[in-house]
């Protein structure tokens, strides 16, 4: 599998208006195929960093780059991030907003200025990978939470980024649209998308992830999610605590 850099923020320092600093001289790596978890404590910055990653804001200090290219905020540059970076927030309300589930997943492409033909070949293929297709015609506000969640990440695959990057997707759900969703994800890695999931489920971390990056106070910690969720001391800075697997497996040792 090709895990070379795909995108990276250098040195990445951000605060909000009038605010103490949220992220201060981070630097943040997403190889390309790996699957990887992003965890802290509410509070750590995950949803900064997910929105810095993603051209949602602009870091105060340092630089984000897509295969070593510097990231021009102008509307082209921007343009071009968005096409390679989507961003699904955790509540699926904050990104819907059209009338029917097929309206809304063709909003990205049809602003790409793409063909009719091509916006349609991308919606029918964003709602098949995320088994949706019979909602095409739905209006939105008949959806379940469940649903909602799928037709917000159908909105961001139908951009065909390289990487996507969710915040929250398995929360709300129950167990059983829980594992719908991962093997959803799953399908997507296998088409080539690379997938940033930010979680507070150290357990799903590390059955899911090959990667885990841990947002402390003194930075991201990042490596093999079985590595990087044994260290108890990072999982205590980021207020987490240990995966169950790795607890069973030391007490078997």
């Amino acid at each position: 599998m090709n895990e070379s850099l795909l995108v990276a923020l250098r040195g990445a320092s951000f605060a909000y208006e009038d605010g103490p600093p949220v992220l201060s001289g981070l630097d943040f790596e997403v190889r390309e195929g790996r699957a990887l978890a992003l965890l802290g404590r509410n509070g750590s910055g995950k949803t900064t960093l997910m929105r810095l990653l993603s051209g949602g804001l602009r870091p105060d200090g340092g630089e984000l780059t897509v295969e070593g290219r510097a990231v021009r905020y102008d509307r082209k540059g921007l343009t071009a991030l968005r096409t390679t970076v989507q961003l699904v927030v955790q509540d699926p309300d904050d990104q819907l907003f059209a009338a029917s589930v097929g309206q809304d997943v063709s909003f990205g492409p049809l602003n790409l200025g793409l063909s009719d033909a091509e916006v349609r070949a991308r919606v029918a293929e964003a709602l098949a990978a995320l088994d949706i297709t019979a909602l095409a015609d739905r209006p939105t506000h008949l959806l379940s939470y469940g649903q909602r969640k799928r037709t917000a990440i159908a909105g961001a695959v139908a951009m065909r980024p390289r990487v996507l990057i969710l915040d929250e997707p398995t929360a709300g759900l129950d167990p059983d649209g829980q594992e719908r969703l991962l093997a959803t994800l799953d399908g997507l890695r296998e088409n080539g998308t690379t997938v940033v999931m930010a979680t507070h489920d150290v357990d799903l971390a590390l059955r899911w992830a090959d990667d885990a990056a841990l947002l402390t106070p003194s930075g991201a910690h990042t490596g093999p999610a079985a590595d990087v969720l044994a260290r108890t001391e990072l999982l205590a800075a980021a207020g987490l605590r240990l995966p169950w697997g790795v607890t069973v497996a030391r007490l078997l040792r």
